[in-house]
């Protein structure tokens, strides 16, 4: 088994990590009051002019064409250099929880008409699964879509749609046939401008503030059957597809993140100094650094083999439910880490890390909760 990078793979990163922080130059200053402020288009564009809102979208529609684990690289590259999380996530959103449902599921008229401008960044994509009601079980949306002449009408509320106060675009799922469950789940995508579709202002959130999100109302929407992804009760297996890119890449961003925290953890104890002495010469520091670097690399593993897997096609449900639970757990419990090392200074605003720990926190809600994976790898191990 290969564990390391090409060199071309290792100058690609480097390269998006650098590009990154050219792009966003005053991403990373303590002076910049619009660190906590919503993405603005120029920022969406500019992730688009770096290839980064289409990786894993083929070539022929826009994208860079990459499998998930180059892909998952990428991401990891974005949220090492980008420390606005918040828009790191709703890129990764717009690319796995929209995009590839629409790669893998849309019709060749469809590919054609949104694809690119997702890639460029022309065009911002919501995710509009989650309902006040229905969060982890997705069988039970009450969000309904009945049979017109030539389409569907929805009607219903979506909530926490990412990127949805500033979408073009949602891609969102309604109960077709009640008593069908599951497979009574159909998937569609609507156009922010269509007659019925109400976004909500944003929602006022504990930490990836520059993602806004809200709610999506929908009344008598008619969505054309074209609009449909594959066909009328394949929403639900849609929607773990799509869940399947999200648990995996997007949570790379994550791996990015703590790889910046912990870079800063490391700068910090070599050289801040308390009772006349570095903090490096404190065992309980030192130690506390160590737990960090080894929850990181070992979920760093698991979402590569979880992102190799799926490239070569095999049942990935089980790597990824390792990956997406180790990921968020360790980078949770490595920004509460960095807030201790800090002391006093991880708390105030100025060097971000508690920004960090805000961050952090809905990696392990958000994309099925820690709880839910558990679940999924007892039901996977036959238990």
């Amino acid at each position: 088994m290969e564990f390391d990078w090409s060199e071309e793979q290792r100058a690609r990163y480097e390269r998006t990590l650098t590009a990154v922080r050219e792009a966003f130059p005053c991403a990373d200053s303590r002076a910049d009051p619009s660190f906590e402020a919503h993405y603005e288009r120029a920022d969406w564009l500019r992730l688009g002019r770096l290839g980064l809102l289409g990786l894993s979208v083929p070539v022929r529609y826009g994208g860079g064409g990459y499998g998930a684990l180059e892909t998952a690289h990428q991401i990891e590259a974005l949220g090492r250099g980008l420390p606005g999380t918040g828009l790191v996530f709703g890129a990764s959103a717009h690319l796995f929880a929209c995009a590839m449902p629409v790669v893998d599921f849309g019709s060749e008229e469809l590919r054609e008409r949104v694809l690119p401008g997702m890639c460029s960044g022309e065009l911002i994509a919501g995710n509009a699964m989650t309902e006040p009601e229905a969060g982890s079980d997705v069988s039970r949306l009450a969000v309904t879509a009945r049979r017109a002449a030539g389409g569907w009408v929805l009607d219903g509320e979506k909530s926490f749609v990412s990127n949805g106060p500033a979408a073009d675009l949602y891609v969102t799922y309604a109960t077709t046939d009640p008593a069908a469950g599951h497979l009574g789940i159909t998937g569609f995508v609507i156009d922010r401008t269509a007659d019925g579709v109400f976004p909500g202002p944003p929602m006022a959130k504990m930490g990836l503030s520059q993602c806004p999100a809200g709610t999506l109302r929908l009344k008598d929407c008619f969505v054309p059957d074209e609009r449909v992804l594959g066909e009328p009760g394949q929403g639900g297996a849609i929607f773990q597809h799509s869940m399947g890119w999200e648990r995996a890449c997007l949570f790379a961003g994550y791996l990015g993140l703590a790889d910046r925290i912990l870079e800063k953890c490391v700068e910090q104890v070599r050289e801040r100094r308390q009772f006349g002495r570095r903090l490096a010469s404190f065992q309980a520091v030192t130690h506390r650094i160590a737990d960090m670097k080894l929850r990181l690399e070992a979920a760093r593993l698991l979402l590569y083999r979880a992102c190799w897997e799926m490239d070569r096609g095999r049942p990935a449900t089980l790597s990824i439910a390792l990956s997406k639970l180790a990921v968020s757990e360790a980078a949770l419990a490595g920004a509460l880490d960095a807030v201790r090392i800090f002391g006093g200074r991880g708390y105030l605003s100025t060097d971000r890390i508690e920004a960090a720990l805000r961050d952090t926190v809905p990696s392990v809600i958000f994309s099925g909760t820690s709880d839910i994976q558990r679940e999924l790898i007892a039901r996977e191990l036959g238990l």
